[in-house]
Formats: structure tokens, sequence, C-alpha cells
């Protein structure tokens, strides 16, 4: 077979053939003044014999300059057929090839990015870039939600962003630190339980409810641009986490080894039994009657502990709240401030129970009057949809000090208290997705607050 240099050259050479045959015969039948006609005629067919004879070759090289210029214009959507000339068709399979693989790489880099994109959009931490001039160039959900109630920021500038945010969060924007940094949830920042509460509450409010943020800082360049990135990263949940992880961890080795003492002093109390009811000896029978109680009193102790290590995962069903409030009403007496919940939410029933009972049985043993105590509903909708319940009394309230321990496993001010009841309560709140909070009211008395979001069945 012929290669494409060789039928090039042949081409040529017929074309200038066909030129001279047809100046010849121009010259030789019109004569000797028709030279400069014949050179023209020559000349004339040369070319468009050339022209035809290349055509196939000319289409094909212009389709491969069109498809280089989709390249460079980064449209990889065009494929070449073949031509049917072995040496220009290697040329097309080559570039057909490429056109595939180029296609094939951006489709998996805007699958990436897609995949990339979406998971920094429902990450709860807040990321922000922006330029040299301060001016946002990018930003996720949580970024948002944080500086602009979830609308866009992008093109917006920094200063303008943090103008209605809590001082302790500004500051940490505003300057170059890094690390953790911590401030009231009062002030509205989560979009959580204190969000959607009294933003004028006593001063002794929320004093319990302190979050702990940490902001780290990188910068980089693109397209000869200096960038900065902004991380924040809400840590209390975490940090309370770790923190009641440690608890249970203690409470279950007590319960381990003060389970091993029981075990025997119980035995004894039994063979000391069977002695007694020989001997007849009522003053021994009274010795170990109260051993009996000891024994029996210091079991229920490990119990209420083990109750708060051993929480199990909430069952979620649909909650009957007009037969729970009743049941609860019948045990704590209280007023009911508000319609009960409309729409549906799944909860686990026993464990929201228990939350109702600890929070009621605190509010009667606080001095309160019972007709003091309260159950306030609110059904929110904005930025999540969830429920706010409200247990308030008008006892004596709780100081600066306890209001930032209370919180904590086996911290009591009750001479007979275990410490377990609250941080129980927060233990299932957290448990379900939801958060609590304490503070004191202006009128006197403590507010209990939680949020749990909704979760429809």
């Amino acid at each position: 077979m012929l290669s494409l240099r060789t039928k090039l050259l042949l081409s040529n050479m017929l074309s200038c053939l066909l030129g001279a045959v047809s100046g010849a015969l121009v010259w030789f039948i019109l004569g000797d003044g028709s030279l400069w006609l014949a050179i023209i005629v020559m000349l004339s067919v040369c070319y468009f014999c050339s022209m035809w004879l290349t055509r196939r070759l000319s289409d094909s090289l212009r389709a491969l300059e069109i498809g280089l210029l989709n390249f460079k214009d980064n449209d990889f959507s065009v494929s070449l057929h073949p031509y049917g000339e072995p040496q220009l068709d290697k040329l097309v399979s080559l570039y057909n090839q490429a056109s595939a693989k180029l296609r094939s790489e951006r489709q998996f880099i805007y699958q990436r990015e897609l995949m990339l994109d979406k998971v920094i959009q429902n990450s709860p931490n807040v990321m922000l870039l922006i330029d040299d001039s301060q001016r946002v160039i990018y930003a996720n959900g949580a970024a948002r939600h944080l500086f602009n109630q979830g609308v866009k920021v992008e093109g917006m500038l920094l200063p303008e962003l943090v103008v209605m945010l809590p001082d302790a969060l500004k500051t940490a924007l505003n300057s170059e630190q890094e690390g953790l940094f911590s401030m009231s949830s009062r002030d509205g920042v989560s979009g959580d339980v204190d969000s959607n509460g009294d933003h004028n509450a006593n001063s002794n409010a929320d004093s319990s409810d302190v979050e702990t943020w940490h902001i780290s800082r990188g910068r980089f360049t693109q397209n000869n641009q200096q960038h900065h990135l902004i991380l924040l990263k809400q840590l209390t949940k975490e940090l309370n986490r770790q923190e009641v992880a440690v608890w249970k961890k203690v409470i279950r080795i007590i319960s381990h080894e003060l389970n091993n003492s029981v075990a025997p002093i119980a035995s004894m109390v039994n063979s000391g039994k069977f002695l007694t009811q020989h001997l007849d000896n009522s003053k021994l029978q009274l010795i170990f009657d109260t051993i009996e109680n000891r024994t029996t009193h210091l079991s229920q102790f490990i119990s209420h502990y083990a109750q708060f290590a051993k929480l199990p995962q909430p069952q979620r069903q649909l909650i009957d709240w007009a037969k729970m409030t009743q049941q609860l009403a019948q045990q704590y007496p209280f007023n009911l401030l508000s319609p009960l919940p409309v729409n549906p939410i799944k909860l686990d029933a026993v464990q929201l129970e228990q939350v109702f009972i600890n929070l009621l049985k605190n509010a009667h043993e606080s001095g309160a009057v019972a007709d003091t105590v309260s159950i306030t509903f609110e059904e929110i909708t904005h930025p999540v949809n969830g429920l706010l319940i409200k247990v308030d009394d008008q006892g004596s309230g709780m100081s600066s000090e306890v209001l930032s321990q209370a919180l904590l496993p086996f911290y009591s001010t009750k001479q007979s208290g275990t410490g377990i009841g609250l941080p129980l309560c927060r233990e299932i709140i957290e448990a379900h997705g939801g958060r609590i909070s304490m503070q004191n009211r202006p009128e006197g008395g403590l507010s209990v607050k939680f949020w749990l979001p909704v979760q429809q069945g």
C-alpha cells in the first residue's frame, strides 16, 4: 500500500501533468499570441486538480485542527471518524483516545469535587474562605447559618458579617489567634435551645452552658492570589462526651468493687439469721437486720449509678403527650402553660419521662410551691425543626458556682443527693440529639430548658 507521502507526490505530479497538457492545448489551438493565456490555464488546472486530489487530506487536517481548538476551550466532547487513510486514521485514533481520556478524567474530577463539596456543605464545622481584601469567596452551610441565618454570604466582607456576633467570636475572627476560646451559647450562635429562648436573662443565667470552640487558619495561593481559610469547630459536645465517658468508667469500677463486697455480706446475713433462729438471741437478730438494711440501701445506691453508666440507646416512638403529662401530674403537680405539641415527634418515652421526673422532683425540692412549678412546650421551625421544653419554678434558684457544676456527674448540694439526676437528664437529651441548659429566672427560681430535634413518623 502506498504511503501518504507517495500519494501526495503522485497527486502533485498528476496535477502538474494535467496543467501542462491543458496549457499546451491552449497554446497549440490559439497560436503564438496565446502564451500568457496558456500559462494561466496551466496554473489554474494544476491548482484545482491539486485541491481536488488532496481534499480528503485537507478535510481530515481541518477536523483535527477544530478538535485541538476544542481541547483548548476545555471541550472534550468531539470525536473524529476515520477517513480510510491508514496514516491519517492512526492520528485520528490517537486524537479520539486522548479525547476519551480527558473526558473520563474531567468526569472523575467533577464527581470528586461534587462529593467533596457535599461533604463540606454538610459538615458541622464552619468553613470560610476569604481573599486579601477580606471578601468571602466560599462558605459552607454551617458558615452561612452562623453568619447570616442560612443566607448566601459569598461576596460580602468579613467585617460586615461579624458585627452581630458575640464579642468572643468576633475577637477570634478579627485577630490572628488560633486555638480554643469560650463563649456563652446564650448569645445565640449555635442556633439551638438558647437561640430560641429569652436573651434578656439574669446575669447569672446560663453559667452552666458555656460553649468551647476551636479556631484554626490556613493560607494558600491560587491564580497568583493569596487566600485565607478559617475553620471553626464546636467542641462542647465532644468534651462533654469525653467527660461523661470517663465518669462512666469510674462508675463501672466502683459498682464492680462494691458488688464484690455486698455479695459476701448478704450471704453472711442469711447465715446469721439461720443461727439466730436456733439461738433465739434478739440482739443478734437486730444486728443482722441492720446489716441487711444497709446492704439493701447500698445496692439501691449502686443501681442508681449503674443506671447512668448503662443508659441504653433511645427507643424512639411517637409520644402521647396527654397521657404522659397526666401521669407526671399525679406524681409531681405542675401547671401546663402552653398547648401540647401538635406535630408528631419520635422520642424514647421512658427516658423522656425520667427527665421530667428528675426536673419536677428538683423543682418541688427547691422550696417552690406546687402551683409555681410549670411546663411549657414551644414548637420551633427555625433554623431546625424541634421542640423546646421549659420546666420553671419559683424556688431558691442556684448560685453561679452551683449552676456551673450542676450538670456534672456526682455533683450535688443535697445531703442525701447522688449527683446523678441532672447529668442523667443531659445524657438522655444529648442521646436524642438535643441540648439542655439552666438559668436563674429574674423573678426568682430556676428555668431548665431543653431542645429536642423533630423526627417525624
